[in-house]
């Protein structure tokens, strides 16, 4: 019987997966027909814009109809918290993808739908997160006044996060998948399994949009996925946190490290060069280590090879701290430390990288002259 339902569990996620998938392939159809799925025209042309065609940018919807037929795939002793979960995450995926489909929904009022949705969250399930391992706030996150607004502070913070990484090809939902099969691995060994076949099926559902996304962007996630899945994942460390006391809250931050440290950069970039923390701009890492590649390795005009190849560059990156949080997620100074490393290797890499590439070019074009 075991054997049966592990059958089972893995059958449903192949279902999820090609769910998925074909629900992008039927967008990527339509999109010639329906222009609205590929948003507005001056889309291609935003700061942030990374590329050169427009491409349907509804690939959430995929990810969040899959979602949704993943309730009926839960164990039943958690269905009904889960339909919950996702029914607070379609105010922010109304929101996100309002924005996709070219209705002009603000950063402000994504921000705002964030906070409405994890209120939602709280509201259901009586809870907020209980602990961060800082000494002397852990002693009043028990109180609604600090522990609610760390809470919202935490899950749009995340949201934004993998909204912020999405501007290559793969990238984000990398990011996810590897938040949410590390994070299954984290509550199996914490001893909270309900966890695990949520984060495993939302792995499966993104590793089907993975499959159009990457290399080529034949579909784009979108606000209304990317913020849905930030918002779930933190959803899912949180409640790992609230009901397995030897989980780290540093190793789940370790799990999602790469969104949350490129969104902590671009925050301190933008308020240091005093802008506002949601202006957007060309200086993520990803954007610049695809305009590295195009200037100094491939060429200008070779961006359809360069997107998926900072995803490929980036990945060790991506991976390397979240399996650092599986190996430390019962030992909160390891973890800490850890994300203290990880924090000065992305800082470092990111300050110096260029000029290292710009002089190591400058040195083999010398060697060429001589030789």
């Amino acid at each position: 019987m075991e054997h049966l339902g592990i059958n089972m569990f893995f059958w449903h996620n192949y279902v999820l997966i090609f769910l998925s998938f074909f629900i992008c392939t039927i967008l990527i159809a339509l999109a010639p027909r329906a222009p609205r799925l590929a948003g507005q025209d001056d889309h291609t042309c935003a700061v942030q814009s990374m590329h050169v065609r427009r491409t349907a940018r509804v690939g959430g919807l995929a990810i969040f109809l899959s979602i949704v037929v993943s309730i009926f795939f839960a164990p039943d002793a958690i269905a009904g918290p889960y339909a919950y979960l996702i029914l607070a995450s379609l105010i922010l995926f109304l929101a996100g993808i309002f924005e996709d489909l070219g209705f002009g929904v603000s950063p402000r009022d994504r921000l705002i739908a964030t906070a409405v949705a994890s209120l939602a969250v709280m509201f259901f399930f009586k809870l907020w997160l209980p602990r961060v391992e800082i000494p002397g706030l852990d002693m009043v996150m028990w109180h609604w006044a600090v522990g609610i607004p760390v809470t919202l502070l935490i899950t749009a913070g995340v949201a934004n996060a993998f909204n912020m990484v999405d501007g290559v090809n793969g990238l984000s939902s990398l990011s996810a998948m590897t938040a949410a099969l590390t994070l299954a691995y984290i509550a199996q060994k914490s001893g909270y399994a309900d966890i695990v076949p949520l984060a495993i099926m939302l792995a499966s559902i993104v590793l089907g949009f993975f499959l159009l996304n990457y290399p080529f962007g034949l579909i784009f996630l979108g606000d209304g996925g990317a913020y849905v899945l930030g918002f779930i994942l933190s959803w899912l460390g949180i409640f790992i946190i609230a009901n397995a006391p030897e989980a780290s809250p540093w190793a789940i931050v370790l799990t999602m490290f790469w969104p949350i440290a490129d969104m902590v950069l671009s925050i301190y970039r933008r308020s240091k060069r005093k802008k506002a923390t949601t202006a957007p701009d060309r200086l993520h890492a990803h954007q610049m280590v695809m305009r590295t590649l195009e200037i100094h390795f491939l060429g200008r005009g070779r961006r359809g090879l360069a997107n998926p190849l900072t995803t490929l560059i980036l990945a060790p990156f991506v991976i390397a701290p979240a399996l650092t949080g599986v190996l430390f997620w019962d030992q909160p100074r390891a973890a800490f430390l850890a994300v203290v490393f990880f924090s000065v290797v992305f800082v470092l890499s990111y300050t110096y990288a260029r000029p290292i590439v710009r002089k190591l070019k400058r040195r083999v074009r010398l060697i060429t002259i001589h030789s």
